[in-house]
């Protein structure tokens, strides 16, 4: 008799288990997709040399309804909620203007492309991570690595000759050895 009940048990606890996994995943997904969109943005603006004006207030505006999406269940009245949300749209409302400064011609032409992208980026991360204290800590991390993503991407782009290369010698040696493996195979035995 113990049997079933303790075969029921084990089948629920890992149904319960894979339930949390997935619900973990689930309250985790919008800074996930912040965070590519992120990076995505910054590259794509890295790559082509464009700074993508649009796409940045674009990216302030998933922030902030991030920001209040979170910290939604944490506000217990209306009077909590309303001031949230009043909050943040001034916390965003405030880096908006910061990277619209970026964007002013005359700042243009001292900034090249790739670095208004590291440096809304920067404003991005910073805003984030502000933002993150007052709502989650998730949000606090995720400005971390926003900002840690800046000197990685400034590191990509000044390596970006030395990685190319590294990418031909590896290639390289990987059909040397494909060649030498398939070569072995044909001899006779």
């Amino acid at each position: 008799m113990s049997e079933p009940i303790e075969t029921e048990t084990y089948a629920n606890h890992a149904v319960s288990t894979k339930h949390r996994r997935v619900s973990f995943w689930l309250q985790e997904l919008p800074f996930i997709i912040v965070l590519a969109l992120t990076i995505g943005g910054v590259a794509y603006s890295s790559l082509f040399a464009l700074p993508l004006v649009n796409y940045w207030v674009f990216m302030a505006a998933v922030l902030a309804i991030v920001c209040i999406s979170t910290g939604w269940p944490h506000a217990h009245d209306n009077k909590a909620k309303i001031r949230m949300i009043w909050t943040q749209a001034f916390h965003w409302l405030a880096f908006l203007v910061a990277m619209g400064i970026l964007f002013i011609p005359s700042v243009q032409t001292l900034i090249s492309p790739a670095a208004s992208g590291l440096a809304l980026l920067t404003l991005l991360a910073l805003g984030t991570f502000v933002a993150g204290v007052h709502v989650a800590w998730q949000l606090c991390f995720l400005g971390i690595v926003m900002g840690l993503c800046v000197p990685a991407i400034a590191w990509l782009q000044q390596s970006s000759l030395v990685l190319v290369l590294a990418a031909i010698a590896l290639a390289g040696i990987a059909l040397v050895v494909f060649w030498h493996k398939s070569s072995r195979k044909a001899e006779p035995v």
